[in-house]
């Protein structure tokens, strides 16, 4: 028999995976599917804007009011929408969805963060375990169900648009403009980023909003309420909202989060150069929009692999090794979430809301100058902030290997788990 919390590991990572089959597959396309006026390239603007707004106060006052287990419920609901806005392209449907998206994008990971951490907590507890090592080995699993969606999702992209009769031949000439030797910033409209047919685009967005809505399901109807007791307790003992909606901006005080910046914003800039530029300048351009797919999927493929492979490593080897070694690679940098939990263990709301905070900043960035730079000068950039990271990220390291971040005493984890079955607060029973 598993554990109830491997359990509950298992249901958010199949959920987050049919959530982001969806929305990982619409993020790819944007870029090439809805060119015209850079519309695509803007709603994801707009998305990691609103994610940066909620960031300052909404996790928080989610979590503590309705508990992970429904914030991350609602956080799906609102990227269910961005697919709706999909169905008819156009400015007044991007834009307010990719706005209800970005509100509800910092409370879902911040509550699946959070989610995970006590988990990962309180089976250490349970098995005398130390907690960063049961948590690094949560976020291992999660990351390898997590971003196998970019398979899924792309391959579902590739195979309905390769149904289209009308794909456009490349030329010589225009394969001299794709890639790092492009200064145009937009692609002519005769070009291989044409729309597919309507039909086709009606289709795949349909079966994304279905696998979204499935993702809901999954999580409202299997996903143990674990911190029921805590959200009743704060229910009943409000803070004042203002403690509540400083509570990102205080741990800015704390100068290990400040380091961090570098490294997290760099996730952003990273991720917004692989949706946003290499999709069209690199894919698009040079093969056609329905290849798109098939490339990302090689990603979310060796993604998938190496986020469990390296959850597992990383305590053998510990976090710094890993870091560096990608860090030379400069291939895919394992988001630092596990980071955040275990340096801010009594603040895991407000740190994963920086998290969230500064990768869309990275985010909004990039896709801000992504219009007027050329695509050489975006590689300079890239660049430049993996040079700072590395520059910062071991200050963070060195601190934290001379004097460890001590775990929470567990003291309320060993009591959930000492509660009788009926009373823990549950949906499944295992």
């Amino acid at each position: 028999m598993i554990s109830r919390n491997f359990k509950n590991v298992l249901v958010v990572s199949l959920g987050f995976l049919s959530l982001f089959t969806a929305y990982g597959g619409l993020q790819s396309l944007q870029s090439s599917l809805n060119a015209e006026e850079g519309m695509g390239v803007a709603s994801l603007s707009v998305i990691y804007a609103s994610i940066i707004l909620s960031s300052m106060f909404l996790p928080p006052l989610m979590i503590k009011n309705l508990g992970c287990k429904w914030t991350i419920v609602a956080g799906m609901a609102c990227y269910v929408s961005y697919s709706f806005g999909n169905l008819y392209p156009g400015w007044y449907t991007l834009i307010p969805t990719s706005v209800i998206l970005g509100l509800g994008g910092s409370p879902l990971w911040s509550a699946k963060c959070t989610y995970l951490t006590i988990s990962g907590n309180m089976q250490a507890a349970k098995e005398s375990k130390k907690a960063p090592d049961v948590i690094n080995q949560y976020f291992g699993i999660f990351f390898f169900i997590f971003q196998s969606s970019a398979v899924w999702g792309n391959l579902m992209s590739s195979l309905i648009f390769g149904q289209d009769t009308n794909i456009t031949v490349i030329s010589d000439e225009q394969l001299q403009t794709c890639g790092a030797g492009d200064c145009g910033l937009t692609i002519t409209s005769n070009s291989t980023t044409s729309r597919p047919a309507q039909e086709l685009v009606w289709t795949l967005v349909g079966c994304y909003i279905g696998v979204g809505l499935l993702a809901m399901l999954i999580v409202a109807v299997f996903l143990d309420n674990i911190d029921h007791e805590q959200t009743s307790r704060f229910r009943g003992n409000r803070e004042p909202f203002c403690h509540t909606f400083l509570a990102t901006f205080r741990l800015l005080r704390d100068w290990r989060l400040l380091t961090l910046i570098p490294l997290t914003m760099y996730s952003g800039f990273e991720q917004s150069f692989l949706s946003g530029e290499y999709t069209k300048n690199y894919v698009t351009c040079a093969l056609g929009i329905h290849y798109v797919g098939f490339v990302m999927m090689c990603f979310g493929a060796s993604n998938s692999v190496c986020s469990f492979l390296f959850g597992r490593l990383a305590r053998y080897t510990g976090r710094g090794a890993l870091f560096f070694f990608f860090f030379f690679l400069d291939t895919v940098i394992p988001p630092p979430l596990t980071l955040y939990g275990i340096l801010f263990p009594a603040e895991k709301e407000a740190a994963f809301a920086n998290y969230r905070m500064w990768e869309s900043l990275g985010f909004v960035i990039a896709f801000a100058y992504s219009t007027f730079l050329c695509l050489e000068y975006k590689l300079y950039i890239l660049l430049a902030v993996l040079l700072l990271t590395m520059v910062t990220y071991p200050v963070v390291e060195y601190h934290e290997y001379k004097n460890p971040t001590k775990a929470e005493d567990g003291g309320d984890y060993k009591e959930a788990i000492a509660m009788d079955n009926s009373k823990v607060y549950c949906q499944t029973q295992l």
